[in-house]
């Protein structure tokens, strides 16, 4: 792999350690943390200072129900969740996402296909298969999107996007993703708002795509 060279802005990951950060975007920070040692260490320091803040905090007694009931809970039998590992270009949270299974791609035309892993009212994420030389539609953004590359490299007007890097996009950028040559270009996209396509035809489609 490739230096990572786009990494995640420090807000991200503290609000990823507090676990404030919506399911979509928490998503793409774990598999970029994953993947990036830099990212991996603030976020452990981030850690750090919570369990800190914890550890000051004054205590509070509980209520004699309270902890007998804390305690009761703890000697139940509870089930293991599988430890879902990297499996090609997909990275441990990921798998853990899909549940061990491979993307279920659906064509989006033009040899590009998408594969929505989760959408609802905090917004969604999907994995984009796209051919070396195909570019996506011109778009701006309502709101947050962030695009983690995962096999392949794209380029925009914000710069050249390798595995492991991730891009950070905004209400302020317009931009025209197009994969590089090599291998097809694998991304994890996240956003909490509908993209704003300049062109009609993605305009019309997007309903369909749930883009």
């Amino acid at each position: 792999m490739t230096a990572i060279t786009h990494h995640l802005p420090d807000h991200l990951l503290a609000s990823y350690a507090a676990g404030t950060l919506p399911q979509p975007f928490a998503l793409v920070v774990a598999s970029h943390v994953s993947l990036c040692d830099d990212c991996r260490a603030s976020l452990e320091a981030h850690n750090a200072a919570g369990g800190v803040v914890l550890e000051t905090t004054l205590e509070e007694r509980l209520s004699k129900d309270l902890k007998a009931s804390i305690l009761a809970q703890l000697d139940d039998d509870f089930v293991r969740e599988p430890v879902y590992e990297r499996e090609g270009a997909l990275p441990g949270p990921v798998m853990e996402a899909l549940e061990g299974q491979p993307p279920k791609w659906k064509s989006l035309g033009l040899g590009v296909k998408q594969c929505i892993i989760s959408a609802g009212e905090n917004g969604s994420v999907r994995l984009l298969h796209i051919p070396p030389g195909q570019a996506m539609p011109d778009h701006s953004h309502g709101g947050l999107e962030l695009t983690l590359v995962l096999q392949g490299s794209f380029s925009d007007e914000g710069g050249r996007f390798g595995v492991g890097d991730v891009e950070v996009a905004n209400e302020d950028v317009e931009h025209t993703p197009i994969a590089d040559a090599g291998d097809p270009c694998i991304c994890l996209a996240a956003t909490d708002a509908p993209l704003k396509f300049n062109s009609f035809m993605p305009r019309l489609l997007q309903p369909i795509f749930k883009i």
